[in-house]
């Protein structure tokens, strides 16, 4: 029997969550609820099919699995009102940046299985990398809840202390510090002659075919950098420019900086 999914927070991370379980049919149309106080302003191509209200407390007791995906400073007022809706069936997931699963326990009221979870946008197109932590599950609990992301993408089951290091590293904060690259190598395309379209295919079919050999090899990017660094070669010199004007350095200053603002708020 398909699960009942309620996703409390029809924001861009709520809705594309719903289109990646659809498209890859973990869910039907039919089983998901999406719940937003305007529903007007819910954006996303969803089937006619998914069920949208405003009404959070019905959304939840008509569901068995429930993902918060609301702002952070929604969650307390939101866990008020469907907590008396909540039962210890329910399969409680977060996808909120900075509510550790201490916290979402207090704020149940009630002993049920609690995840958090923390997938980037990618999950729409089924390519996202999303870290898991939980308390208080079943074996089979947990393997539905990584089953449900890996659908979307891959899983890595970790610590809830590194939770927020992991927002930086793999949720929004990552994605970003990888497109602002693709953004730079397209404009340097630009600028050397291609037309921004053809720049922008080259320079992001580059980057994601850059990802899969590290994925299918299970190598390290050393290793993947050598086999195209040849010496006297363009590559190299393209590398220690890089490197010269604080490349790596400025993306490892930039991870711990965003790090440490989650940390501090």
């Amino acid at each position: 029997m398909a699960q009942k999914i309620a996703i409390i927070g029809g924001g861009n991370l709520g809705t594309a969550i719903a289109q990646g379980l659809i498209k890859s049919n973990f869910s039907n149309s039919s089983d998901i609820t999406i719940t937003k106080r305007n529903i007007s302003t819910l954006k996303g191509d969803l089937p006619k099919a998914v069920k949208i209200t405003d009404d959070n407390v019905k959304a939840t007791a008509t569901s068995e699995v429930i993902i918060l995906a609301v702002k952070p400073y929604q969650i307390e007022g939101v866990m008020k009102t469907i907590a008396s809706a909540l039962t210890k069936k329910h399969i409680l997931i977060s996808v909120i940046t900075g509510v550790t699963v201490t916290d979402l326990k207090e704020m149940a009221q009630i002993e049920l299985p609690v995840f958090r979870a923390m997938p980037n946008t990618a999950v729409a197109i089924q390519e996202s990398m999303t870290c898991i932590s939980f308390d208080n599950a079943t074996e089979k609990q947990v393997q539905l809840v990584t089953k449900m992301f890996n659908t979307v993408g891959k899983v890595a089951v970790i610590d809830d202390k590194l939770m927020d290091a992991a927002t930086v590293v793999l949720g929004a904060c990552g994605t970003a510090f990888a497109l602002r690259y693709v953004r730079a190598n397209i404009q340097g395309g630009i600028e050397i002659g291609f037309d921004a379209k053809t720049a922008s295919l080259i320079a992001a079919q580059t980057v994601k075919g850059a990802a899969e050999l590290l994925l299918t090899n299970n190598s390290h990017p050393e290793q993947e950098i050598d086999k195209v660094t040849t010496p006297k070669g363009c590559t190299i010199v393209g590398l220690n420019e890089m490197e010269h004007r604080g490349f790596s350095s400025s993306l490892i200053r930039g991870v711990i900086t965003s790090y440490k603002k989650i940390a501090k708020d």
